[in-house]
């Protein structure tokens, strides 16, 4: 083969790529802007006011997955038409949650080479009090029923719970002095009645009491989760009940819905939703027998919401707190709900 014919076979094997590359970028590209086309028989969505008062009206707040301009933004629809038309706020978030006038919104800050991600303290209109830099993926986030209290959850190795190698980070914030505490393993640990200290110590899935000192929340440690009961004044968490992921307290702070780890599921899905009995520890399945790899949220003493896959990435739906009835879908193309009013 001639220098004149190597080049020339070069000079084709350059331009092929070149266009491979070129097909490979626009078809990239189209995909992410289909997600900011509307697509046929989704959710109307429209720009409007959006408050995280409470009012007459009962409200659901979340953050939209239905894809057009205002994927990812806070939504509202009348928690008596939950899938009615969506008013959008203009506020993007990754998670979210809301009570007592107050919002937490971890968002996602893209940059030229990599992407960082803030926690946003909001105030009932939406306007930015306070935010802070996370060192992780987002995962979690819980306000108090006050709305002083928020905490969030990251993923600072690994990103997902369904496997073993992964390592969180949990952060809490009063809002009212600014006192940040930027990981619960700075709390000292009590186990089995006994002081526990071990490097693997993770955390996740805070949620609040109501007099604002009071906390439950996961604590993963040689290979099993524990339910624990965190102390923010003596800044102490201890063990309470094994085998507990991402808790959520009922209105009257007797029970915690959770997701479960059950035997022969498979590993990619391994839960199932349960509540606990605070007093006896008597645990009682829920009704929805798929893999809930969310924090449920209480939208009254009785049920429960939570996400599972849907077509635009999370649906929500509703489920009997007790273990009677039925799963129930609430709305499409929705994740991180909160009920106001």
């Amino acid at each position: 083969m001639t220098l004149r014919t190597k080049l020339l076979v070069l000079l084709t094997a350059l331009v092929v790529l070149g266009g491979v590359a070129t097909a490979s970028l626009l078809h990239a590209v189209d995909r992410a802007a289909e997600k900011d086309r509307p697509q046929a028989g989704g959710p109307a969505v429209t720009t409007g006011r959006v408050s995280l008062a409470s009012g007459a009206t009962r409200r659901i707040v979340f953050r939209n997955m239905a894809w057009g301009p205002h994927r990812d933004e806070l939504v509202t629809v009348p928690a008596a038409a939950p899938t009615g038309p969506r008013t959008a706020s203009g506020v993007r978030c990754l998670r979210f949650h809301t009570a007592g006038g107050t919002g937490i919104c971890l968002q996602a800050q893209h940059g030229a080479v990599d992407d960082t991600y803030r926690a946003v303290v909001l105030d009932a209109g939406l306007r930015e009090r306070a935010h802070y830099p996370l060192p992780g993926i987002p995962t979690r986030a819980r306000v108090s029923p006050s709305g002083r209290l928020v905490a969030w959850t990251v993923f600072v190795g690994g990103d997902s719970y369904a496997g073993a190698n992964f390592s969180t980070r949990t952060a809490v914030l009063d809002t009212r002095t600014g006192r940040l505490t930027k990981s619960l393993e700075e709390f000292r640990v009590l186990k089995d009645g006994r002081e526990h200290r071990a490097t693997d110590t993770n955390f996740w899935g805070v949620t609040y009491a109501r007099d604002d000192r009071h906390f439950y929340a996961t604590m993963a440690t040689g290979g099993r989760t524990y339910l624990v009961r965190g102390d923010l004044a003596e800044r102490t968490v201890t063990t309470l009940h094994a085998n507990v992921e991402c808790p959520s307290l009922s209105p009257d702070e007797t029970r915690v819905v959770y997701k479960k780890r059950v035997a022969g599921a498979p590993a990619d899905a391994p839960w199932r939703l349960y509540a606990l009995d605070l007093a006896t520890m008597r645990e009682t399945p829920l009704a929805e027998t798929r893999s809930v790899d969310d924090q449920a949220v209480w939208l009254d003493g009785r049920t429960v919401a939570y996400a599972l896959p849907g077509d635009f990435g999370a649906d929500l739906y509703t489920v009997p707190a007790d273990g009677s009835g039925a799963a129930t879908r609430l709305l499409g193309a929705g994740l991180a709900p909160a009920l106001l009013g």
